[in-house]
C-alpha cells in the first residue's frame, strides 16, 4: 500500500514570477470574487487579499472572472466582458503586484487573454473542449483545467495529453466536484492523488464544491459552512494549490455569493491550513 501521495514530476512556474506550483509547502493560493465587479472593487480585493498572503508567506495568484457564460439564468450578471475585464485584470496585476487567471471561454478570445492572464483557465463545463484547450496551450502561458462535474479524474489525463502535445507542459488541473443527484455536488478526495498521478500540480476548488448548482432555481446556491472542512481535507490530500472565491460581502456579490468565503474570515481560514500543512 503507498503511504505517500504521488509527487508532481513537472513544476509549473509562472513567467515573470516567483510562484510554482508543486513545489511543496506551503501551497498557492488563487482567490478573488467570483466576478469582476468594477475597477474599484477588483483592485480593492486585489490588494486586500495580497496583503493577508503576504502576511502568512502564501504565493497569491488573483481570480476574478471577466465574464461569467455559464449563468443558471439568463438575466444574471456575467461581467464587464473581454475587453473591459482584461483591461481591469491588467490593471490588478501592475498596480497590486499579483499574477492573474480568469476563464476563457473560445478560441476568439485566447489571444487577448494570453497577452495580460498568467493563467489561462478552462471552465468545468468546457474541459472536453478539444480546440479550446489546444488553442490555450499554443500561447505558452499556464493552463488551468478545471474537472467537470461530469468527468472521472482519470479522464482528466487526456486533458493533459491535448496540452502537452501542443507542446505546453505548464499544466494545472482543479478537482471542484462532482455532481451527485440534482442540484448537488459531493467532493471525492482520491481525485487528488489520481490527477497527481499525471505528473502535474493539482489544485482544489473549496468554494466551487460546496456550490448547489441552480439550487436557488434562477441562480446557483451554495454551503459555505463546509469550506473549511473540504479545504483541509485537500491539504491533507497533496493539493498543490487551494482556489477560493472571495468577497468582502458575500450576500451582495453578484454572482457565487453562497459558496464564497467573505474576506473578514480568510485569514484565519488560511493560517488554519497553513498550520496543518506544516505538520505533514
Amino acid at each position: 500500500m503507498q503511504i505517500k501521495n504521488p509527487s508532481c514530476a513537472k513544476k509549473v512556474k509562472l513567467d515573470g514570477t516567483k510562484i510554482v506550483f508543486g513545489n511543496g509547502s506551503p501551497f498557492v493560493l488563487i482567490a478573488g470574487p467570483c466576478v469582476i465587479e468594477g475597477e474599484a472593487f477588483a483592485l480593492r480585493h486585489a490588494e486586500k487579499i495580497s496583503k493577508i498572503a503576504r502576511d502568512l508567506k502564501i504565493p497569491y495568484v488573483f481570480k476574478a472572472s471577466y465574464d461569467k457564460a455559464n449563468r443558471s439564468s439568463a438575466d444574471s450578471f456575467r461581467g464587464p466582458g473581454l475587453r473591459e475585464g482584461l483591461e481591469i485584470l491588467a490593471k490588478v496585476k501592475k498596480e497590486v503586484g499579483v499574477p492573474v487567471l480568469s476563464d476563457i471561454h473560445c478560441r476568439e478570445e485566447v489571444s487577448e487573454a494570453a497577452d495580460v492572464l498568467d493563467i489561462l483557465q478552462i471552465p468545468a463545463f468546457l474541459c472536453r473542449q478539444t480546440d479550446l484547450i489546444v488553442e490555450a496551450a499554443k500561447t505558452g502561458k499556464a493552463v488551468n483545467v478545471k474537472k467537470g462535474q461530469f468527468m472521472a479524474p482519470w479522464d482528466m489525463k487526456n486533458a493533459v495529453k491535448k496540452i502537452s502535445a501542443a507542446g505546453n507542459e505548464k499544466i494545472l488541473l482543479t478537482e471542484r466536484g462532482i455532481s451527485f443527484g440534482y442540484n448537488n455536488l459531493v467532493s471525492d478526495f482520491r481525485s487528488i492523488p489520481v490527477m497527481r498521478g499525471f505528473g502535474y500540480p493539482v489544485i482544489f476548488d473549496s468554494t466551487h464544491s460546496v456550490q448547489l448548482p441552480g439550487g436557488l432555481g434562477n441562480a446557483s446556491g451554495g454551503q459555505r459552512e463546509f469550506i473549511p472542512t473540504l479545504a483541509k481535507c485537500a491539504v491533507v490530500s497533496g493539493a498543490d494549490g487551494l482556489f477560493f472565491e472571495v468577497h468582502e460581502s458575500p450576500e451582495k456579490a453578484l454572482s457565487d455569493g453562497p459558496n464564497a468565503v467573505p474576506l473578514k474570515h480568510l485569514k484565519e481560514l488560511l493560517k488554519l491550513l497553513k498550520d496543518l500543512k506544516g505538520c505533514l
